[in-house]
């Protein structure tokens, strides 16, 4: 039996009871998906060999790229499919649904042929020098054969948000998350496979996560659909998508390239200082996932307010998540600096490495308060379909701005100066963001007194 959709449920709750209720379940998915990127990171660094550290750095990116494709579909459709609940369109809902999983089964086989085919090529693009090539192609190789898996799992653990299950949508994200984090000691430091153990893991966890969601579809629990009969790129389906999940996958891909850049400069200065680099982000995502999280949770309620015309309800959803988010980022960045010198060190044992990564973590840190106001923010963008102003958010954070800034300070020669380019790009960007949502948010409602006018 079908379930009610969940988020008209959610739609007559007390607005803090609605988004607390919708967010917890996202912000527990993106605190599993932390622990599982930590968890690659803290059992490769029990080798006690950084330059293993220093390769999963180098292949991070990459393995972002089939997120960042995936979460085309899953955000784009997260989108479209709410917007269509809030107008009662449900039969298109499902075909919207139904598009966005064939097409991550399709593209997903071409990035893992493509990715196989060029590897050699992208190891030498993401700056793999002779002492990290092996141990990053072994990884990719691995992680590059699971891509149809990588694509689904991103696209459907945001999916199934959009009709308000955000559980489900979480458990999906845990089971795979979770069996990866207790894979990863067993296969890295069990077995003794290094860091194909913590590809073959990530390939694994990937795979469960998937069949979680198909198993959820072909059970008939959900008002959305898997189902080939229901595929269809037509009545807006393709460009609806594609034009919100595109925009928004750019903030991932660019940071994927971002990290290619970033990690190719600092290859110049010390191999060390890649792997310092890559751990001070993973100390900068403890702080920010949970807004991440916070953000995609409330991303549908705020789409489907826009569908149903609720002005009065987004406005207070919105006000609300901004607090919230804010007291969360608060929160997690006063943790993550006051113990930056510990978590650092549950990842790296070589001083060097250790010594980059704590003073790159502390500059990195210095901005990460805002991150809460610029997730919700940039959501509640997409939720109202504006597909300039997200293209020009999600370009401008890890693009537009960030990628010139690393340009301009490697001018002065010093990898700390260069770890300044990320805080400049979030203020920056979280200014952007602000500008674009109001004048967003100015359009759509003299475009709906218009139409009550007319």
């Amino acid at each position: 039996m079908k379930e009610q959709n969940k988020l008209e449920v959610y739609n007559s709750m007390p607005v803090s009871q609605a988004v607390v209720r919708n967010a917890i379940p996202a912000m527990a998915a993106m605190l599993m998906t932390l622990i599982y990127n930590l968890a690659d990171t803290f059992f490769i660094g029990q080798t006690h060999n950084a330059f293993q550290l220093a390769a999963v750095s180098l292949a991070s990116p990459v393995f972002l790229i089939f997120m960042s494709v995936g979460m085309i579909f899953g955000i784009g459709g997260t989108s479209a499919i709410s917007r269509a609940m809030g107008e009662r369109r449900k039969d298109h809902a499902k075909k919207i649904s139904s598009f966005c999983m064939w097409s991550c089964v399709v593209v997903g086989i071409i990035m893992s042929c493509l990715s196989l085919l060029f590897m050699d090529n992208i190891l030498a693009l993401v700056g793999a020098s002779a002492d990290t090539w092996d141990f990053a192609k072994d990884y990719l190789t691995i992680v590059s054969f699971g891509g149809v898996f990588v694509l689904i799992t991103n696209c459907f653990s945001n999916i199934l948000r959009a009709e308000g299950q955000a559980t489900k949508a979480m458990l999906g994200q845990i089971i795979g998350n979770l069996l990866n984090v207790i894979l990863d000691p067993v296969m890295i430091l069990g077995f003794g496979w290094d860091i194909k153990g913590a590809a073959i893991a990530t390939l694994i966890g990937n795979f469960a996560a998937t069949l979680y969601y198909v198993l959820y579809f072909i059970k008939g629990r959900s008002m959305l659909s898997i189902h080939i009969k229901d595929f269809s790129y037509k009545d807006k389906i393709c460009s609806s998508v594609l034009a919100i999940g595109i925009p928004a996958s750019l903030a991932s891909l660019l940071m994927s390239v971002s990290h290619i850049i970033l990690n190719g400069i600092m290859a110049g200065y010390d191999d060390m200082a890649v792997a310092g680099a890559g751990v001070a982000m993973k100390v900068t995502m403890i702080s920010g996932m949970l807004t991440i999280g916070i953000g995609q949770g409330v991303q549908p309620l705020l789409g489907f307010c826009v569908g149903a015309k609720n002005w009065k309800r987004y406005n207070k959803l919105l006000k609300f998540s901004l607090l919230f988010a804010f007291a969360v980022s608060f929160v997690m960045t006063a943790l993550c600096y006051l113990f930056t010198n510990q978590i650092v060190s549950a990842f790296i044992t070589d001083v060097n490495a250790f010594d980059y990564a704590v003073s790159f973590a502390r500059i990195l840190l210095t901005t990460s308060i805002f991150f809460g106001i610029f997730y919700v923010l940039t959501n509640a963008i997409q939720a109202m379909g504006a597909v300039i102003p997200a293209l020009i958010i999600n370009l401008s954070r890890q693009g537009i701005i960030y990628i010139p800034a690393l340009y301009i300070l490697n001018i002065f020669a010093s990898a700390s100066i260069l770890m300044f380019a990320q805080p400049i790009a979030d203020i920056l960007s979280i200014c952007l963001a602000a500008v674009l949502y109001i004048s967003t948010y100015k359009k759509l409602s003299r475009q709906n007194t218009a139409l009550l006018k007319g």
